[in-house]
């Protein structure tokens, strides 16, 4: 197993998801008596800030580098869904976003998590599209817009990621059912 500076990123944000979803949800706990809920807020803005930074910095220095390994074809698709699920779920039960919305989303990573091993079983390389990536970008805005409780925009800006997560999952799936790389 070799563990280099991009797996530890991606080790880093699974580490970094429960600790920003148990400030989201247990914002009533004891040990947070006299703190205002705004600032449990900026204290998970500032966690998911920092692992959606790891996200991109670990894709990059690993194509940069030259330091792809197995390890992090597992890991960092993992993390990435620890950290959106995390963030999303704890959105949702703060009410601070659509139920809906929440699960079209979800539904959409993980059936198309279930291509990518589907895909990896026939020795297909996947390789993420830019509307795949424009997503992720707006997914992570929306997410931190909402942590804040930053409304209206952050609700315009979850209904683009919206718009632009089911896109880019028939993308994903028109791409695979034609055998091409990029999906």
């Amino acid at each position: 197993m070799k563990l280099n500076l991009p797996n530890i990123l991606a080790a880093l944000r699974v580490l970094i998801a429960p600790i920003m979803f148990w400030l989201l949800i247990d914002r009533n706990n004891p040990i947070f008596e006299g703190i205002h809920h705004s600032w449990i807020d900026y204290a998970a803005a500032v966690l998911f800030v920092l692992a959606a930074t790891t996200d991109f910095f670990d894709g990059f220095i690993a194509r940069a580098w030259n330091q792809k390994t197995t390890l992090g074809g597992i890991l960092d698709p993992l993390a990435d869904k620890m950290l959106t699920l995390a963030a999303f779920l704890g959105l949702m039960l703060l009410s601070r976003a659509s139920p809906w919305i929440i699960y079209l989303i979800l539904i959409r990573e993980f059936f198309i998590t279930g291509l990518r091993v589907a895909a990896a079983s026939e020795g297909k390389e996947v390789i993420a599209s830019m509307s795949g990536k424009v997503k992720t970008v707006f997914q992570m805005i929306a997410v931190g817009f909402l942590i804040m409780d930053w409304r209206p925009l952050g609700d315009i800006l979850l209904w683009i990621a919206l718009i632009l997560t089911l896109y880019s999952g028939f993308e994903y799936i028109l791409n695979y059912t034609k055998g091409t790389k990029k999906c």
